[in-house]
């Protein structure tokens, strides 16, 4: 016998951060007072901002900010992608791995070494205890797992994550042009 879902079951929403800058996650507290409506219709299952340390099943909608930098950013997508009925790229990071991709020409050694050693004032020295190896490029999510929806900006607007997520709320997939600067 199948459950009968109610109409008024709040989703379950979920944010996660990889390798970026939080920057994305700060326009998402910038929506304000609309942050009320959005706990109307989602519980925050999982996310930097509450205290929550196991990805959970059953996620509805997940809002993936930054570019997959490291083994562990992989790792952690891989295990979200399962989980999550609607996967989003969330900021310019996630979608073209934007700034954590500027160290893609020059080759993780080179970059650890100069960022490290050569310019590590104090004492200079690679960290290689609680750091995840870094992967040989800073990739976007697509490169790895099937994205559903895609939020440009870096870091989008308040105005624009609210209108994505507030459809995607409505089971819609968001109409994004007339929000970014490369709409209409």
């Amino acid at each position: 016998m199948k459950k009968e879902i109610k109409k008024d079951k709040k989703l379950r929403l979920a944010t996660i951060w990889l390798d970026g800058c939080s920057g994305c996650h700060m326009s998402f507290l910038d929506i304000d007072e609309r942050l009320l409506l959005l706990a109307e219709k989602v519980d925050v299952v999982f996310s930097p901002l509450v205290d929550v340390k196991e990805f959970p099943e059953d996620v509805d909608i997940t809002l993936v900010e930054g570019a997959l930098g490291s083994e562990e950013d992989l790792h952690k997508l891989m295990k979200i992608r399962p989980r999550t009925k609607t996967l989003v790229a969330f900021g310019d990071c996630a979608i073209t791995a934007n700034i954590p991709s500027m160290r893609n020409p020059f080759g993780t050694e080179e970059t650890l070494n100069y960022v490290y050693l050569e310019m590590g004032a104090d004492n200079p020295q690679i960290p290689m205890q609680g750091v995840p190896p870094l992967m040989k490029r800073a990739l976007p999510l697509h490169n790895y797992v099937k994205v559903d929806v895609f939020i440009p900006g870096c870091p989008p607007s308040a105005d624009t994550i609210f209108f994505a997520v507030s459809e995607l709320i409505e089971g819609r997939v968001p109409d994004l042009s007339t929000y970014t600067r490369f709409g209409a």
